[in-house]
């Protein structure tokens, strides 16, 4: 299906699903670290209970009934997408692959519907609903969401950005190290290492648009998917490949897996248990139970050309006017990979509005925005 159909289908929403058993983790994803590549089993370490299964049915894993709601429309766009995507994996884990464009394109959509599709991602929409009503009382009652409800607004939302991330360069790691990529319930990450290794801008939410971005999306054992802003960072990759020797390299794009799961860490062989374990344990400090933070704001003055506003700890229903500022908290890893450095000439966008920084697609989409072009380093 292409791009466009997949992008109208999502939008709909009326027939009634056939598939009771709804994954937001596909199997199709999982199976390269499945035992034996089978499909069947999968080892497991849940991070809640510090308990590793071996051999846990794949048919059980990341999945609930009806997880996206009762849409026929809905569920086979998903079929579809999940489609390219299995044959795109084939084909990377093919020896002799190189990256086209057109398997770039298929990489992309599938981190970015993974990203916005999964327990952990609705699970936390949810909660900054639920944070908003906290804030604002009752009256803010008709913004909350439960988790079905959440997970259906961000399969349109995902209509609606399929694009985001089109213009980040892509190409995938080798690994050819003992130590292997593991995968989680959540295993589509975002992050931001120019953002996150700055002091002054750790604490600034960061989305799609951001300059700076990293995505990152384990495809095997030994292949992971990476996405990175082309103008921030440099990355010594040939023919679509960056070759991964370090095993310290491996272990600091793991770590992102143990930031963000939910509640389990997914390993091909259960010999790796000791290592899942301990890797889990080193970063389990820097995981963040609340990823959003709600700041309310009341109107404190104007002028001729501005309105200033300041944040206050409980609403004020005496206030003229008031904003309501949802900061998203990303965790931080204890070391990158070595393997990702930063471009010579790094370089963003800012317009000095609460846009941030943003990338130069962004800037050139968004030409009266009065956008300009600033060096990172």
């Amino acid at each position: 299906m292409p791009v466009a159909e997949i992008g109208r289908a999502l939008a709909k929403a009326s027939c009634v699903a056939t598939n009771k058993n709804q994954h937001f983790v596909p199997r199709c994803y999982l199976r390269p670290f499945t035992k034996d590549e089978e499909g069947v089993a999968i080892n497991l370490y849940n991070v809640d209970r510090g308990k590793f299964i071996q051999a846990a049915p794949v048919k059980s894993q990341c999945s609930g009934d009806y997880f996206y709601g009762k849409d026929e429309n809905l569920e086979k766009a998903i079929q579809s997408v999940e489609g390219e995507y299995a044959k795109a994996l084939r084909a990377c884990l093919t020896p002799g692959f190189r990256l086209t464009e057109a398997y770039s394109g298929v990489l992309k959509l599938f981190w970015l519907f993974q990203y916005m599709r999964t327990d952990a991602a609705a699970r936390r929409a949810a909660a900054s609903s639920a944070a908003m009503v906290d804030l604002i009382g009752e009256e803010g009652a008709e913004f909350r969401l439960q988790i079905k409800e959440a997970v259906q607004v961000a399969m349109r939302s995902f209509a609606e950005q399929m694009h985001a991330i089109d213009d980040i360069r892509l190409c995938l790691v080798r690994n050819t190290t003992s130590m292997p990529f593991v995968t989680s319930d959540d295993p589509a990450v975002l992050t931001n290492r120019w953002n996150l290794s700055d002091p002054k801008r750790a604490s600034l939410s960061f989305g799609l648009s951001a300059a700076g971005i990293l995505t990152l999306l384990p495809l095997s054992p030994n292949v992971l998917c990476l996405g990175y802003d082309g103008d921030m960072y440099s990355v010594a990759q040939k023919d679509g490949w960056l070759i991964l020797r370090r095993e310290s390299d491996v272990d600091a794009f793991n770590q992102h897996q143990f930031l963000n799961c939910r509640a389990n860490i997914f390993v091909r062989e259960a010999e790796h248990e000791s290592y899942v374990r301990e890797a889990f344990r080193r970063a389990a400090s820097n995981r963040i139970a609340k990823r959003y933070v709600l700041h309310y704001a009341v109107l404190d003055r104007t002028d001729a050309k501005s309105k200033r506003y300041k944040v206050v700890e409980t609403p004020d229903p005496m206030a003229e006017e008031a904003l309501l500022h949802l900061q998203v908290r990303y965790p931080v890893p204890t070391f990158w990979p070595s393997a990702i450095s930063w471009h010579p000439v790094g370089n963003f966008y800012t317009n000095g509005t609460g846009t941030g920084y943003v990338r130069r697609s962004v800037a050139l989409r968004e030409r009266d925005s009065g956008y300009k072009r600033v060096r990172a380093l």
